[in-house]
């Protein structure tokens, strides 16, 4: 998948090429369906010491802009972590990242939702 990054790049937004990994692609009849799944913190990153990985929460589908005439949607698998710090910022809870791709209301990505509105002339 490495050489494909710089085409990738230029087809998913910008915040799943940075935190997600590209699993796999299936192309149907009509179709590209585009499975990811969220990276883990890196080893150097302050806050996996406190966090320990707990999974994922189910699946989430996402559609986005069209490609060469076919629909395309995002199958997501977003990690989640139980904090266990051991100073006063240990809250016992399950943590995840802010993740804000996801159009209020719609099952889009906020990119192809602005550009329905857009295009449609729709205000807000």
């Amino acid at each position: 998948m490495e050489s494909f990054l710089p085409l990738i790049e230029l087809i998913l937004p910008e915040f799943i090429i940075e935190n997600y990994l590209l699993t796999h692609v299936e192309k149907s009849a009509e179709r590209y369906h585009v499975y990811l799944e969220e990276k883990n913190y890196s080893e150097d990153d302050p806050r996996k010491a406190d966090l320990l990985s707990k999974g994922y929460f189910p699946t989430i589908t996402l559609q986005d802009f069209p490609i060469r005439g076919y629909k395309v949607f995002l199958h997501i698998k977003r990690r989640r972590w139980l904090n266990r710090a051991a100073n006063r910022t240990k809250t016992g809870k399950i943590e995840y990242r802010d993740w804000n791709e996801v159009a209020e209301g719609t099952r889009m990505t906020s990119e192809f939702s602005a550009f329905l509105k857009a295009i449609g002339g729709y205000e807000g």
